[in-house]
């Protein structure tokens, strides 16, 4: 789905940008372009920003945990 109809930036582009490493919204702009023209897309790509972070560390604690 586009989430940044003026750059055509679809949540999939920036779950793989968060995959390679961009942890903010700032990030994201200076990759993708989010949030660069009218901003409209700022507060979807912050919440696929947060859900996303918050999977790679519930996935990073349940990897820590020693084997029952």
């Amino acid at each position: 789905m586009y989430i940044c109809i003026c750059k055509a930036v679809t949540d999939k582009a920036i779950k793989q940008a968060i995959a390679n490493g961009a942890s903010s919204v700032r990030e994201l702009k200076a990759q993708l372009g989010v949030g660069s023209q009218c901003g409209k897309c700022v507060c979807q790509a912050t919440q696929i920003l947060h859900n996303e972070l918050v999977k790679q560390h519930q996935l990073i604690d349940q990897l820590a945990k020693p084997a029952a």
